[in-house]
């Protein structure tokens, strides 16, 4: 078995929620006592999420290089992003380790081209939906990204950051992202993509008849094949 490296942090639940599913993931495939072996470091979310809002790109490579360099010397033997929006960064951070990053936008891309999905819409914070580092990526894979209406995408913030890192699944919330999933199948999508850990506590396949595809699901997945095979 591989040791997984994790970044983590950005929140502290979503990377709660990548070290369960790992774990999990392996007693699962192996059964018995087993569980994975990782190594983790994790940052400060105020501070990279500060440098983000001031666009001090080169202060959050800096962080998450730091750490990744950690893992690196632990003994990971590849490493994960625990995060979708700070992936602006991972060019960054996979130059600053020996070992391989596998990259959350190439996951998903693969999970929906074999999915047999071509049109696929992309759900997260507004950073992630307002830029085109994460959408580019998965569009190296053959795919068409859209993103719900620039209007749309403060409420998806709001229901991220002041409810979702602080584990708390509103019943509401769920109405209006599931609503807005619809709005986005009406505009063309073949499969949304759940582009943030939090958004996988709220909507889940069967609250949606457009298949969904959730990052960190997919991430742990794959990192399970690469560390298992």
């Amino acid at each position: 078995m591989q040791t997984i490296g994790l970044v983590g942090g950005m929140s502290w639940e979503s990377s709660a929620a990548y070290y369960e599913a790992l774990n999990r993931g392996v007693e699962e495939r192996l059964g018995g006592l087993h569980s994975a072996k990782t190594v983790m470091s994790s940052v400060e979310f105020a501070e990279v999420t500060a440098m983000q809002e001031t666009e001090d790109w080169d202060g959050v490579a800096k962080v998450l290089a730091e750490a990744a360099t950690g893992v690196d010397r632990a003994g990971a033997d590849f490493l994960m992003l625990c995060t979708t929006t700070f992936h602006r960064v991972a060019e960054q951070v996979q130059d600053a380790v020996d070992i391989p990053l596998l990259h959350l936008g190439d996951v998903v891309a693969q999970a929906c081209v074999s999915a047999g999905v071509e049109k696929v819409a992309l759900l997260g914070t507004q950073f992630a939906m307002s830029r085109t580092f994460f959408t580019e990526r998965i569009a190296r894979h053959g795919l068409e990204v859209i993103v719900p209406e620039e209007h749309r995408h403060a409420e998806l913030d709001r229901i991220i950051y002041e409810e979702l890192v602080h584990y708390q699944v509103v019943d509401d919330s769920r109405r209006k992202v599931v609503a807005l999933i619809e709005e986005l199948w009406d505009a063309g999508a073949g499969g949304v993509i759940l582009g943030c850990s939090e958004l996988e506590l709220l909507v889940k396949q069967a609250d949606s008849e457009l298949p969904v595809f959730g990052c960190t699901s997919l991430h742990v997945e794959a990192a399970l094949d690469r560390a298992l095979g």
